[in-house]
């Protein structure tokens, strides 16, 4: 499975919308129709629809809603992702939760995004997509943030100007060599500050630090 390319010499990316919601589904394929590097490739409203129709279009990227008919998307994510190395998936929800969110990032789900967002930025994401990081709308970690329990009088952890600059990057999505590129630091300091910044706030994944970070006011106004 592999992005073709047009005569233009323009990539052409792939996607799959599985959406029970006719309306939106049927907008986001008026929308790619009308990128010029965007194809949408077919609609499904199920689980099961959306798995057979993956393995007969065989798209670059699948747009899944985590609500279905019959399942949760992360169960079709999970067989999608298993059957392939390179497809990508975007996940839609209005309602995450850290639990959600964690087994997303275990199974390579490449972003997280609300329904209700805006067509640039899902067309961007589309764009974008990549795995071994997963890009989290910030008005998602946001709604995370105000959920967590109270910190209960633990103080928050005190981060050195350099960390918090790591910290708001990954908070975009970006992976450690990325990170390090738009730094100008070398890829082991960057995993270096990594490693103390997920020491410091107390989590075992950098999703789960960028969580903690946004409960903590870390974050804010970034």
């Amino acid at each position: 499975m592999s992005t073709e390319t047009l005569g233009t010499g323009i990539a052409l990316t792939r996607i799959l919308i599985v959406d029970d919601h006719t309306t939106f589904a049927e907008l986001l394929a008026g929308a790619l129709e009308r990128e010029p590097d965007l194809a949408g490739v077919g609609c499904a409203a199920t689980a099961q629809s959306g798995v057979e129709q993956f393995l007969e279009t065989a798209p670059d990227v699948v747009v899944l809603d985590y609500h279905l008919p019959d399942g949760d998307g992360l169960g079709v994510a999970e067989q999608i992702l298993a059957m392939s190395t390179t497809a990508r998936v975007v996940m839609l929800t209005g309602d995450p939760t850290p639990g959600v969110l964690e087994r997303a990032a275990a199974l390579g789900v490449c972003a997280f995004l609300p329904k209700d967002g805006s067509l640039a930025t899902m067309l961007d994401t589309l764009r974008h997509a990549r795995r071994g990081s997963m890009v989290v709308h910030p008005s998602l970690l946001a709604q995370l943030g105000a959920r967590r329990a109270p910190t209960g009088g633990v103080p928050v952890p005190t981060l050195t100007q350099r960390e918090l600059e790591v910290l708001r990057l990954m908070a975009t999505g970006k992976d450690v060599r990325g990170n390090a590129k738009a730094l100008g630091i070398s890829l082991n300091t960057c995993r270096g500050y990594v490693k103390s910044i997920l020491a410091k706030l107390g989590a075992h994944s950098q999703l789960e630090a960028v969580v903690t970070a946004t409960h903590m006011g870390l974050l804010a106004g970034r």
